[in-house]
């Protein structure tokens, strides 16, 4: 069929001529409608937000794996989740960071797309989160110990590896979840595919002292009195043979938050830790407290943990794979790279996240999960530990 051209229709031109003023106040008048009967509607509330976010992850595949449950860890409950499309995927054991700093109400933003890949497993820890609200933190408070720590760590390994029948798992430790994964890795090489250490803690004094330094000299750098003054009360910080005091630490963190070592190019961490507002798997009234295990565990544990000096620890028996944010200054992520030149294991991979600091999961999910893939998987894939 032949396009028709205007010449043949002189009318029609002359209807588009009358036409064209009224399109154009057509347009002026919708333009001039309110911004505001435009816009979607909005939930109207915490509980309709977080049911979108629930329906939206909801695991519906036939072999698929998705609960939220208290487990017998340590002689406590503790809250467990275990997400995946498919129970025949290798497990990847979560082990958060803080001490306290739980990842469950954040993960949604995160692990929906980890969970197409591997069976993911996080507990809110001793003393965190939703696990702090099930038992009186007066008989808590004794059993706050590295090694306590350490064995709960072990056990909720093994009680993984049972659950899914599984001989061995991923073991992923971020920041103090590091230190607990690393001791795992060390402890039991029998039960892991690989250890995979995202912002890895080697050498806590250095990364203490190096932190302390940065924010100093961005403080310096744009005049800021407050942090000069701030930065130089805590002085000398992590001088070698001192245990830190916990306020000193609070103030050298604030800075070097300030100043984008937590989160890149950012003030704060506050577009992590509000995700967990958003959280299907708290209730509003554990969302309330969900810091309240933060501040009780937090001086019992840090202390002790930023003064250890791991780069002893030279040799591993499985793979390592570490995630690293290059703006890391809150567990410096050079004093890790250092420490990766030098240890010997049996396949090694260091992935730097360039436009990450201390929270790389969220500040770059998209790289963190390819990966996972990338890296991680493929060990599970030669032992025929995935789903077809």
């Amino acid at each position: 069929m032949s396009r028709t051209r205007k010449s043949d229709h002189p009318y029609a031109i002359k209807a588009l001529r009358r036409l064209i003023p009224n399109l154009f106040t057509f347009l002026a008048v919708l333009a001039g409608v309110p911004v505001r009967a435009q816009e979607p509607a909005k939930p109207a509330s915490r509980a309709e937000a977080t049911a979108i976010i629930a329906n939206a992850r909801k695991i519906v595949t036939p072999n698929g794996v998705e609960r939220l449950e208290k487990v017998r860890i340590g002689g406590i409950d503790q809250w467990v989740s275990i997400r995946g499309v498919d129970r025949r995927n290798p497990v990847l054991l979560y082990i958060h960071g803080g001490p306290g700093y739980v990842s469950i109400p954040m993960s949604w933003w995160f692990t929906r797309g980890l969970e197409e890949y591997f069976t993911v497993v996080q507990w809110d820890q001793r003393a965190t989160g939703k696990t702090y609200l099930l038992t009186d933190p007066a008989k808590i408070a004794p059993t706050l110990t590295r090694e306590r720590m350490i064995a709960d760590t072990e056990e909720m390994a093994a009680w993984a590896r049972k659950e899914f029948g599984k001989d061995k798992l991923f073991a992923l430790g971020h920041s103090w979840g590091s230190f607990l994964g690393l001791q795992l890795a060390e402890r039991h090489p029998e039960w892991l595919y690989a250890y995979i250490g995202v912002c890895q803690l080697i050498d806590g004094p250095e990364s203490e002292r190096r932190g302390w330094r940065f924010a100093m000299e961005a403080a310096r750098r744009d005049g800021n009195a407050e942090a000069v003054r701030e930065l130089q009360e805590i002085a000398p910080f992590g001088a070698p043979g001192r245990t830190i005091p916990i306020k000193d630490i609070y103030v050298e963190r604030k800075w070097v938050g300030y100043y984008g070592g937590v989160m890149a190019y950012r003030r704060d961490d506050s577009a992590d830790g509000d995700l967990a507002q958003l959280s299907p798997d708290y209730s509003d009234q554990e969302i309330g407290h969900i810091w309240d295990g933060n501040k009780f565990a937090t001086p019992y544990l840090l202390p002790e943990v930023v003064a250890l000096d791991l780069t002893k620890t030279n040799k591993l028996s499985v793979p390592l794979i570490l995630f690293e944010g290059r703006h890391d200054r809150n567990v410096n992520s050079e004093v890790a790279a250092t420490w990766f030149d030098t240890v010997k294991a049996p396949g090694k991979h260091l992935v730097w996240f360039e436009h990450s600091a201390h929270i790389p999961m969220t500040e770059e999910p998209g790289k963190f999960l390819l990966s996972l893939v990338r890296y991680a998987r493929p060990i599970a894939e030669k032992a025929g530990d995935v789903a077809p």
